[in-house]
This record gives structure tokens, C-alpha cells and sequence, in this order.
């Protein structure tokens, strides 16, 4: 195994990357059931503060566009921005929430072979909801502000995996896979909603570059 000298000397390491993800919701009551998996996007930056050649301290800061579906054994009724609204049992209730997401973990990087290096990403994800949309296409309602329906803070774990090709000196394009799910409930249980707790499971197909 070659060791990238370059690497070696680094004490800091900045990264972006744009993610595409997929997010669906798990529940702790057949009560409350998830109807499928919703398409989103995460992006933003990476800060890694080296203590050896091959491990950091990472963070940095994010956008996470993710949502899912939800649907419901009784009548239920949200509570939206201006208005509320009657949700009819098995009907899907379509969640846009967006987040800012500020990982903290530990970053573990082979040495360099050739020109790839691979590396895990393990932490956890303190989050707050920054934006929450709802469509309920029974009721012909698209895109109506939900955050009153929402938790504003969250908590969750990831893990990522993946590599870094070397495209010369300290810069490297990066292709991984990663997985993340929150500890607490998104949704909140109010007016004649069911008492559940809702988890938020993501899935991101990561690229990006360091520097």
C-alpha cells in the first residue's frame, strides 16, 4: 500500500458534495403505517480536522431535503398553516420535510492504493427542521406548509461508506453510500391524531470532492 505523502501532512480537510437521497418513515404501531419511499437532495460542505494520517474528526453543515409516506387506520385531522383538514383511513399523506443537519463522527481512511483511498464515516446527526410540506392529494392540498405538524428538532445517527480517487495533489472525487436514521419522533401526536412514534429513514448516494 502507497501512502499519499500529500495527505500525510494534512491537519484539516475541507469537502462538498450534493447528494441524491431516499427517504421513507418506520413506525412503532400498525396504527400508523409507511406507504413508500419519496426522492430528495442533501447538500453542503465537510470539515475534517486530522489527529492521524488516517483518521479525523468530522462535521460540517447541510441542507437535507428528504420526505415519505404516511397513512393512517382512522380518520385523523392536521393541523396545517392556515387551515385544517380531515385525512380519510389509508389515505397517503405525502411528507416534504427539510432539515439543517449538522453531523459530528469519526472518519476512517485506508492508505492510499494507486490512486483510491476508502473510508467509513460513523456519527451522529442533531438536526432541525427548517421547512415541513404536506401533500394530500385526496383533498387536493399540494405543497401546504405542515410545520406545525412537525418536531423542530431532531436526533440521528449515519454511516457512510465509500472511496476517493486522487485527481491530483489534495484533491480527490468522492463516491460513497450511506445510511441515517433519527432517534425521535418526526410528527407530532395532537388534536384526535394516534399516539405513534415516526422515525425518519435516509439513504444517500454520495458524491462529492475534497480538497
Amino acid at each position: 500500500m502507497k501512502l499519499n505523502p500529500v495527505k500525510a501532512q494534512q491537519k484539516i480537510r475541507f469537502g462538498i458534495f450534493a447528494d441524491p437521497v431516499l427517504g421513507w418513515f418506520s413506525t412503532d404501531t400498525r396504527l400508523t403505517e409507511n406507504r413508500g419511499t419519496r426522492p430528495g437532495f442533501n447538500f453542503g460542505f465537510t470539515y475534517n480536522n486530522y489527529f492521524s494520517n488516517n483518521y479525523s474528526f468530522s462535521t460540517g453543515l447541510s441542507i437535507l431535503n428528504a420526505g415519505g409516506r404516511l397513512s393512517y387506520s382512522d380518520t385523523i385531522f392536521m393541523q396545517l398553516n392556515n387551515f385544517g383538514v380531515e385525512v380519510a383511513p389509508g389515505e397517503p399523506v405525502i411528507y416534504k420535510i427539510q432539515y439543517l443537519n449538522i453531523p459530528v463522527g469519526l472518519k476512517f481512511e485506508s492508505n492510499q492504493i494507486g490512486y483510491v483511498t476508502f473510508f467509513t464515516d460513523i456519527g451522529l446527526d442533531p438536526k432541525v427542521v427548517i421547512g415541513g410540506k404536506v401533500d394530500i392529494l385526496s383533498s387536493r392540498i399540494e405543497g401546504e406548509n405542515a410545520i406545525k405538524e412537525l418536531h423542530r428538532v431532531n436526533l440521528g445517527y449515519h454511516i457512510t461508506g465509500g472511496i476517493a480517487y486522487s485527481l491530483g495533489g489534495t484533491t480527490e472525487v468522492v463516491f460513497g453510500l450511506g445510511f441515517e436514521q433519527n432517534f425521535l419522533d418526526i410528527t407530532k401526536d395532537i388534536l384526535e391524531q394516534h399516539t405513534d412514534k415516526v422515525s425518519h429513514n435516509i439513504i444517500r448516494f454520495k458524491i462529492g470532492f475534497n480538497f
